[in-house]
């Protein structure tokens, strides 16, 4: 399994930024989502950008990282994963009987 980790561009060039999360920095390429300016979040494996985000998707998943965090320690966990307790499970498209 790979997991992403959603950063945000902080500066850069045209082929590196300086992303940051949770206040540490790090160098991600730019190779395959191109040059992206200062706030732009981005979901990054490797040391790689693989997809840009909005800032609702990429508080989404910092939410649940922490979430699987917290459940590992023990901790309530809950709280960060409201946007999948509020809705009933759903299949996707291509597994549905329509």
């Amino acid at each position: 399994m790979c997991i992403g980790i959603p950063m945000r561009v902080v500066g850069g060039s045209e082929f590196v930024a300086q992303c940051e999360r949770h206040g540490f920095i790090s160098p991600i390429s730019l190779m395959l989502v191109g040059a992206q300016p200062p706030g732009t979040h981005l979901l990054t494996h490797l040391g790689s950008a693989v997809r840009v985000l909005d800032a609702e998707e990429a508080r989404a998943i910092d939410d649940a990282l922490s979430g699987i965090a917290e459940a590992v320690e023990g901790r309530a966990f809950e709280n960060l994963f409201a946007d999948l307790l509020s809705r009933e499970p759903e299949l996707p498209s291509h597994l549905r009987d329509e």
